[in-house]
């Protein structure tokens, strides 16, 4: 396993794997007689080779549906947008990121009948223009693009449904335009907060055959773009498409997709900007908001809709996000996975209406206590060690900044070896090594908590060349043998500093040899 830290600890992770073999302890299967169709209880293992290189043409949906289709300026680029039915406006936030509004079709049809139901492509997606804007692609942008579509649609208030990664959209949205809203509903939602969780579930049906197939497509698919010059929008397309019919559905879906719904998936619901890095700009953003806390005091009615089996997550994360959420009405799904409204859309819908035919007017006062609330919310977040961590470039500039901001009494709040990890390469470019050698200690006690020994074996190298570099040379020696006892063979690679080694080779080598100070090589600030 090659780990590639980029610029210091990203982990590219081919396939996680931990297929349950049974249902978990208290988690019963939908109700008998609901799966006509395949589902994820069916455990059925099908592997498709060779690799399919091409996707059969179905139409999108949209061709098909008496929509308005328009395209809506939000200032330096447009977006497209659809409508349909009359009512309360209703704007559906697709998640992501890098998804698309065609995955709400046809299923929000249903909601014509009671609200003016309102589907875009956020900036860089499916439809809309391709503009990274000065500072590239932002949540930040993103929410003003929302807002920007409700002005120029002509729109005073509406409710904001945002799904999966568009749900922390929406709740980023509401902390910035509470104004704006008439109701907040949140499905299969990204949490956007910063807190423990359970680890995700989305492999316990995953067999290994399956995941050993789609790791093998993943390379096929490079070799075939490489051979065959495939546009990067193909490539794309053919991975999504080729892991889906290899089992990859079961992630996100009780119910087996249809292969029209396969392909259309494939087609015209993952598309994103590959030529400006919209995915990595975003994530990058994203990971600057911590939402706990923010929405104390949040009167704009809410409503949170999960599927029992969204696998996305563990069972805890409901009640967490609900939490976040003090006067919000929580509905779960019994039979339904992350998209809720196509595998129980009768329960889902009928919820959906009754909640939007009867929102009540929120009161003045309320939004203006609120929005005291949200401002100290935000203060609070920017303040946090964290922020100054994740905001921190990776060139010698950024991180000699976080070096100087740092404190030791951040170190008591940390919990996550990445964070420790970043903060001790701060103190390596500026030279502080013996505080970099605490750090690096730290690192490698919250690496043994998660039980993940390649971390701690990282963790243990940097001590060792800390140490090396403070004249200690049998201490390091000492810390590179315990790596070398561990015989770890993943390769970790600091791309900031143009490193890449085998973990216990490496460490063999520096037993022999001290370690000598690499400069940092990212161009970034």
């Amino acid at each position: 396993m090659t780990h590639r830290l980029r610029p210091f600890f990203t982990i590219f992770i081919l396939a996680a794997a931990s297929a349950a073999l049974c249902a978990g302890p208290g988690q019963s299967r939908p109700a008998a007689g609901a799966e006509k169709r395949e589902s994820i209880f069916d455990r059925n293992v099908v592997l498709v080779k060779p690799l399919m290189t091409e996707i059969p043409v179905v139409p999108r949906l949209c061709d098909s549906l008496a929509l308005e289709k328009k395209r809506v300026s939000v200032g330096d680029c447009e977006l497209y947008v659809e409508e349909e039915g009359r009512g309360t406006p209703l704007v559906l936030v697709n998640g992501g990121p890098g998804g698309t509004h065609h995955y709400f079709h046809p299923w929000f049809g249903r909601t014509a009948d009671f609200a003016r139901v309102i589907y875009y492509d956020q900036r860089g997606c499916g439809l809309s223009d391709y503009n990274p804007g000065p500072d590239g692609y932002t949540v930040e942008q993103a929410v003003a693009d929302l807002d920007a579509v409700r002005n120029a649609l002509g729109i005073e208030k509406w409710a904001v449904l945002g799904y999966s990664y568009g749900g922390f959209l929406a709740q980023y949205y509401a902390t910035k335009y509470p104004e704006r809203l008439a109701g907040l509903v949140l499905l299969g939602a990204v949490p956007g907060m910063w807190v423990e969780m359970k680890p995700t579930r989305q492999y316990d049906f995953l067999s290994p055959e399956e995941q050993a197939r789609i790791r093998d497509i993943g390379q096929e698919i490079t070799e075939g773009a490489a051979e065959r010059q495939w546009p990067p929008e193909k490539t794309m397309a053919l991975r999504v498409y080729n892991n889906h019919l290899n089992g990859d559905w079961k992630r996100q879906h009780v119910f087996k997709p249809s292969p029209e719904k396969l392909a259309r998936k494939a087609l015209y619901e993952w598309i994103f900007d590959l030529k400006n890095n919209f995915r990595s700009g975003i994530s990058k953003s994203q990971d600057l908001v911590d939402l706990t806390g923010a929405f104390d005091r949040f009167p704009v009615p809410t409503l949170i809709c999960e599927g029992k089996w969204d696998l996305t997550w563990n069972t805890d994360k409901p009640e967490i996000l609900a939490g976040n959420h003090p006067g919000a009405k929580l509905v779960v799904f019994e039979k339904a996975g992350h998209a809720v409204y196509d595998e129980e859309p009768e329960a889902f819908f009928a919820a959906l209406q009754d909640f939007v035919v009867r929102l009540p007017a929120v009161s003045p006062a309320a939004l203006a206590s609120y929005k005291s609330t949200a401002t100290e919310w935000d203060r609070l977040r920017r303040s946090s060690p964290l922020y100054y961590i994740r905001a921190a470039g990776f060139g010698r500039a950024g991180l000699t900044e976080l070096a100087k901001a740092y404190k030791r009494e951040w170190c008591d709040t940390l919990k996550d070896w990445p964070d420790f990890g970043k903060l001790g390469f701060a103190q390596y470019e500026t030279a502080n090594y013996a505080e970099g050698l605490q750090i690096f200690e730290l690192m490698e006690r919250a690496a043994e908590n998660k039980q993940n020994a390649s971390t701690k074996a990282l963790a243990l190298i940097w001590q060792g060349h800390m140490l090396d570099l403070l004249g200690r040379r049998a201490e390091a020696v000492a810390r590179y043998k315990t790596v070398v006892d561990m015989n770890i063979k993943d390769t970790w690679k600091h791309s900031t500093y143009g490193l890449q080694y085998e973990v216990s080779a490496y460490s063999r080598e520096r037993m022999e040899k001290p370690f000598v100070r690499v400069e940092n090589k990212e161009k970034a600030p």
